[in-house]
């Protein structure tokens, strides 16, 4: 049996977490587009001028901070969260501990979480929202030097 077989089935308790979190992370994402909506509608910021008609008596503005931090939220995400499913599936073929990859992807989405709760929608001070970057971003990097090692051609 090769090991894409062994590793992708939904068998593979590894394999249904990294699908079950990556689906929770790709609504997380799409539930930006409309937090990002509401922000402007509530702040009166259209994304473009032909928009203004909807903003029927608002005061416009050309910008909000309230509106560029869940863009700026989303823009993180998007930088960060398609790199995860990447490594992560790298990650899944060198046939991890079940348990150990369970944990990294639980706490990858966790911290993705927390990051837009505290840059978007209780703004909470520094070091809350880097911390939680840094989380993410240990994870992944922890997972990309395992695929590293265990595939290395170099």
């Amino acid at each position: 049996m090769s090991i894409i077989s062994r590793v992708i089935t939904f068998d593979n308790p590894a394999f249904n977490a990294y699908v079950t979190y990556g689906s929770v992370l790709v609504l997380k994402m799409m539930i930006m587009a409309p937090l990002t909506v509401k922000q402007r509608l509530t702040r009166g910021v259209p994304i473009s001028p032909e928009d203004s008609n909807v903003y029927k008596g608002k005061q416009l503005r050309k910008s909000h901070e309230d509106v560029d931090r869940v863009r700026r939220a989303h823009l993180n995400d998007l930088e960060n969260i398609p790199i995860f499913f990447l490594v992560a599936f790298a990650y899944l073929l060198t046939d991890p501990d079940p348990t150990t990859a369970l944990n990294l992807f639980r706490v990858f989405t966790l911290a993705r979480f927390i990051h837009t709760f505290v840059y978007a929608i209780v703004v909470v001070p520094q070091p809350a929202r880097g911390l939680a970057w840094v989380t993410g971003f240990l994870i992944t990097g922890y997972m990309a030097v395992k695929a590293i090692c265990h595939f290395k051609t170099f």
